[in-house]
C-alpha cells in the first residue's frame, strides 16, 4: 500500500513537470524576459507576479497578457528581414 501511494505522488509530480514545461516551453517568456531586462530571476519575477496578482484580484493578468502580445509583435518585426528580394 506504501509503493502505491508513493507511486502516484511520483506521478502527480511527473504530471505538475510535464504542465510546467509545456508552459515554459510555449509560454510568452514575459516573466523570463522582464527578469533578464531587470538582472533578476525570472522566478522571482513569477513569485511577484503570482502574489501581485492574489492580493489585487487579477489585475496583473491584463498587464501580463500586454506585454505578452508587446513582446510577439517585437520578435516579429525583428526577424523579419528586408532585402531586394522581399520587394
Amino acid at each position: 500500500m506504501f509503493k502505491l501511494q508513493r507511486g502516484k505522488s511520483i506521478n502527480k509530480k511527473l504530471n505538475m513537470d510535464k504542465i510546467r514545461d509545456v508552459f515554459e516551453r510555449w509560454g510568452f517568456e514575459v516573466c523570463a524576459r522582464s527578469g533578464e531586462r531587470m538582472g533578476i530571476s525570472a522566478g522571482v519575477v513569477r513569485r511577484y507576479f503570482i502574489y501581485t496578482s492574489f492580493l489585487t484580484l487579477g489585475s496583473p493578468v491584463i498587464l501580463y497578457l500586454i506585454l505578452a502580445f508587446w513582446i510577439q509583435i517585437k520578435d516579429h518585426l525583428r526577424s523579419r528581414r528586408y532585402s531586394v528580394l522581399d520587394l
